[in-house]
């Protein structure tokens, strides 16, 4: 019997959350002992000072609390599944050579971008970087999420102002964060 209860909670943790547009509800739904979302978003909080309404509305809107997901393959000669445009992968959609330099600068060299606690903390520590790279303040989350999306070089020689999409998505971003924010208030953590 005990070994079925441990199947279904490391099943459970395996899938997204079902209600990820409140984050009382996210972290209701991942409140274990071992995979707790609520301790690893406020210890990344802590650790870089980045608010956890913006470190979880940046997951939110980069993998909607899945772990696993990639960007889709490009189609060669449109119907045969090609190169993917990118190395995203994970709760945090972090491109490969940049998880490689969170490893790097932050000893944390058994981190995985699937792992929750791991992505929230990569957040934390980008956005920090956006801080101290490009002056962002850590609770501006519309311009953080601009830095995050196109990386902090493109986003130092604006790249991001001639990308209306972009920006549109930054603004939903914001939103949710505020969102997030309103949210938290009331949550039983």
């Amino acid at each position: 019997m005990a070994a079925i209860a441990v199947v279904l909670a490391l099943a459970g943790c395996a899938s997204a959350p079902s209600r990820i547009n409140n984050v009382c509800a996210v972290f209701e739904q991942r409140d274990g002992w071992f995979d707790n979302w609520y301790v690893a978003a406020k210890q990344a909080e802590r650790e870089y000072g980045v608010p956890v309404p913006i470190l979880m509305a940046t997951i939110r809107k980069e993998s909607g609390f899945s772990s696993r997901v990639r960007p889709p393959r490009t189609k060669l000669l449109g119907f045969i599944p090609w190169k993917r445009p990118s190395s995203a992968y994970g709760f945090s959609q972090a491109l490969d050579g940049t998880w490689k330099q969170y490893k790097r600068e932050t000893g944390r060299y058994g981190a995985s971008r699937n792992k929750f606690s791991d992505a929230v903390n990569f957040v934390g520590w980008y956005h920090s970087k956006s801080n101290k790279m490009n002056g962002i303040e850590l609770n501006d989350a519309y311009h953080l999420y601009l830095a995050y999306y196109f990386g902090h070089t493109a986003f130092t020689r604006g790249d991001w102002r001639s990308n209306a999409s972009m920006q549109q998505v930054a603004r939903a971003t914001t939103k949710m964060a505020q969102d997030y924010a309103a949210q938290m208030r009331n949550c039983n953590q």
